[in-house]
């Protein structure tokens, strides 16, 4: 299996500790987050793993290149964005153009998550993509008045209500053809989503309710290392592989 991980973007809201260093060298333990992710790939059975690099790239190779934390479990290639390509447009330089489906993720993601299963989950339905997805509630702090039409009649009011939402946890598995509906240059996974389901394609979720961090912001990193702290074998790749 093979994996492309999405380790380029600057990680604004992380800032200042991205100024120097790249979003998936974000300490989680003992360890970064990267390093975390890609062991987390072997047990699972993948066997090659690009980096699509960009702003401070050079430092995560560095990184890995020196500690050979991963010699012999994992075979690691680099995509070089010249300039941002978005979360999609990266996908296009892929070398050798992938002829499986292949796993897709953002490079700070922190989940208990069954990779393997995920990808045969997508072997057996086929579609053009698979999204892995979390249920989210949103708390609104305010009181929300229910109104219809457009005549400023209120229909009700719900005070400070809780709304759910499936959303996306960075974390895809593509097949092949969805690869032609990527054009070269910046593109992100939602215009991807839209150019799929335009053109007829099955769009399919992975809905999974277990442990799952973005970690993009410092209030999500913090919130991470506690849980890491506190139960960080969850995390850990599995002994049998």
């Amino acid at each position: 299996m093979r994996a492309v991980i999405l380790a380029g973007g600057k990680g604004t809201r992380l800032r200042p500790y991205t100024t120097v260093l790249p979003k998936p060298l974000m300490p989680l333990g003992d360890r970064p987050i990267l390093e975390l992710i890609l062991h987390q790939l072997a047990s699972a059975g993948f066997h090659h793993a690009d980096l699509s690099v960009g702003h401070l790239g050079g430092l995560i190779r560095a990184y890995l290149t020196e500690s050979k934390v991963l010699e012999g479990e994992l075979e690691i290639g680099y995509i070089y964005e010249d300039e941002p390509l978005g979360t999609a447009g990266a996908l296009k330089l892929i070398d050798p153009v992938p002829e499986e489906p292949f796993l897709v993720m953002n490079g700070d993601i922190l989940t208990t998550l069954d990779y393997a299963e995920l990808m045969g989950f997508h072997q057996r339905e086929r579609p053009a993509l698979t999204i892995a997805s979390h249920q989210k509630e949103v708390q609104l702090s305010l009181g929300v008045i229910e109104t219809a039409g457009g005549d400023n009649e209120v229909r009700g009011f719900v005070e400070k209500p809780t709304l759910h939402y499936e959303v996306s946890m960075g974390i895809y598995v593509y097949d092949p053809v969805a690869l032609e509906h990527i054009p070269d240059g910046r593109f992100d996974f939602p215009d991807v989503v839209l150019a799929l389901l335009g053109a007829g394609e099955r769009v399919l979720t992975y809905p999974f309710g277990g442990e799952w961090f973005d970690i993009g912001t410092r209030d999500e990193h913090e919130r991470a290392m506690v849980e890491f702290d506190a139960h960080g074998g969850l995390f850990a790749p599995s002994e049998e592989g």
